[in-house]
C-alpha cells in the first residue's frame, strides 16, 4: 500500500513522507518561502525517488494539528484536492459523492 503523509503543522518546517511496501521515506525541509510552494514540489521529489505516480497513491495521512492555523490549512487543502481528484481517502474518510447537475 502506498500512503503519502503531509505535516504542515509547524511554523518552521515541512514533512512529507511515503510509505511504501511497509517502508516509510520522510522528506523535511525548513521553510524559507511559503509552506504552499514547498509542499508539492516535496510530493513529487519522494514520488520520483520511489518511482512512483499520483495515481499508485491509495490514501493520504495529513497532521490536522495542533499547529498554525494557515500551516494546517495548506496541508489539508492539498491532502484534499488530491483525494477528490484520485478518488482515495483522507485519514481514512472518503471525500462525498460528487454532486449531480440538472
Amino acid at each position: 500500500m502506498n500512503i503519502l503523509y503531509i505535516d504542515t503543522s509547524s511554523n518552521r518546517e515541512i514533512t512529507v513522507a511515503i510509505e511504501s511496501n511497509g517502508k516509510k521515506d520522510e522528506v523535511t525541509k525548513v521553510l524559507e518561502s511559503h509552506r504552499d510552494q514547498v509542499v508539492l514540489p516535496l510530493i513529487l521529489e519522494l514520488l520520483n525517488k520511489h518511482q512512483l505516480v499520483f495515481g499508485d497513491l491509495e490514501a493520504i495521512e495529513v497532521n490536522p494539528g495542533p499547529g498554525s492555523f494557515t500551516g494546517l490549512r495548506v496541508g489539508v487543502a492539498i491532502a484534499n484536492a488530491l483525494s477528490y481528484s484520485l478518488k482515495i481517502p483522507v485519514n481514512g474518510t472518503r471525500n462525498p459523492v460528487e454532486p449531480r447537475y440538472a
